[in-house]
């Protein structure tokens, strides 16, 4: 449960601008690293005390280093330093200048839990560079180079984010074997639908998949059928079909803001009946989505920023009200050509109160 919501609040922090981790926050907000990490070790614990005057001598130059930490973050480092501590649980090696990734530069870490790349200038990644790293969950690779998924991925990982990298496609099997994989971030990558292979995600149960501030035109039609959140904001999609969600059936947060949708086919919707975040703001959107009133668990829905110059009285809530499950809490129609004092009240009569509908006049 700990991990899970973990992963919760890291989906959320997608398509923000960077920030470096700060590592010894994240360990302190989240301990299941060590907690994970020390079952094992149980016996050598105990020994920790007097070891802790080692630890000093035992660190990669120009590194710091605490227990099971060895933090060595913007030291200009261009490639992974040596003679790093087996037993090292987290590796941060975030904002550093390192190209490319060998065979060796972890060899001997068995326990490590988590190792952060972010920002460095990795093209390169050695296929045997993650071998026998059965513990490593957190895979951070955000912000370099990379134009390919890297071959023979560590198999317990639950976490994998190359945001802002620069690759352009994704072959058959990239992450054959993730069988833990929660999170997968591939956004602000020129990644196009003929760049994902068929059968890319092959044996995933991913829970979040983002692939925003890309260049597809549609919605992908091969992803994990288990994700519960999709982040396609900022891309090129057009239209929305009704075979675009089939396979989702568990979606419950759904990002198509920042697109050029003109046209949602009735019915589109009806494959995602527990979705209860729909993002649609910012497109060009004539009308509200048809069958919108239909999702009984819908809370929350933004159509902001796009072409809808009237509302209908039922384009939201049922009828009966009683086939709603979950009132609305956020509906926001503000920056739309509709002039609010033409929509009637009743519109809104399965929404939580007045602060939950955003209106606004339209200014060009």
């Amino acid at each position: 449960m700990r991990v899970f919501l973990l992963l919760c609040l890291l989906a959320l922090g997608n398509a923000k601008p960077y920030q470096s981790i700060n590592v010894m926050d994240f360990m302190r907000n989240y301990d299941i690293m060590m907690a994970d990490s020390s079952h094992e070790d149980e016996d050598e614990d105990n020994d920790v005390d007097d070891d802790d005057d080692d630890y000093d001598d035992n660190c990669p130059a120009g590194c710091q280093c605490s227990p099971r930490v060895v933090q060595c973050s913007d030291k200009g480092e261009i490639s992974v330093p040596e003679k790093i501590p087996e037993d090292t649980v987290i590796l941060d090696l975030q904002n550093n200048d390192i190209t490319e990734i060998k065979e060796n530069d972890f060899k001997g870490l068995h326990k490590l839990y988590g190792l952060f790349l972010i920002n460095n200038k990795i093209s390169k990644i050695h296929p045997k560079a993650f071998r026998n790293m059965d513990h490593l969950r957190l895979l951070y690779l955000s912000y370099n180079l990379l134009t390919e998924i890297p071959a023979n991925l560590p198999p317990n990982v639950i976490e994998l984010r190359f945001h802002e990298n620069k690759i352009s496609r994704i072959q058959k099997d990239a992450f054959k074997g993730l069988m833990k994989l929660h999170v997968l971030e591939l956004g602000a990558n020129p990644l196009a639908n003929s760049g994902i292979g068929l059968g890319a995600f092959n044996g995933l149960s991913t829970l979040y998949i983002g692939i925003s501030e890309a260049k597809l035109t549609a919605v992908p039609k091969d992803l994990p059928t288990s994700i519960t959140e999709l982040s396609l904001d900022y891309n090129k999609i057009a239209k929305v079909e009704i075979e675009d969600f089939i396979r989702y059936k568990n979606l419950r947060r759904l990002g198509l803001g920042f697109n050029q949708i003109k046209y949602v086919e009735n019915g589109s919707f009806a494959s995602i009946p527990s979705v209860r975040q729909i993002n649609l703001d910012n497109n060009r959107l004539k009308k509200v989505p048809p069958n919108l009133n239909a999702l009984r668990s819908l809370q929350v829905i933004y159509l902001h920023g796009n072409k809808i110059s009237s509302v209908g009285v039922n384009d939201f809530c049922p009828v009966p009200p009683s086939g709603k499950k979950n009132l609305y809490t956020g509906i926001s129609l503000f920056a739309n050509p509709v002039k609010y004092w033409d929509i009637q009240p009743a519109t809104f009569r399965c929404v939580t109160g007045r602060r939950g509908v955003q209106l606004g006049n339209f200014r060009k």
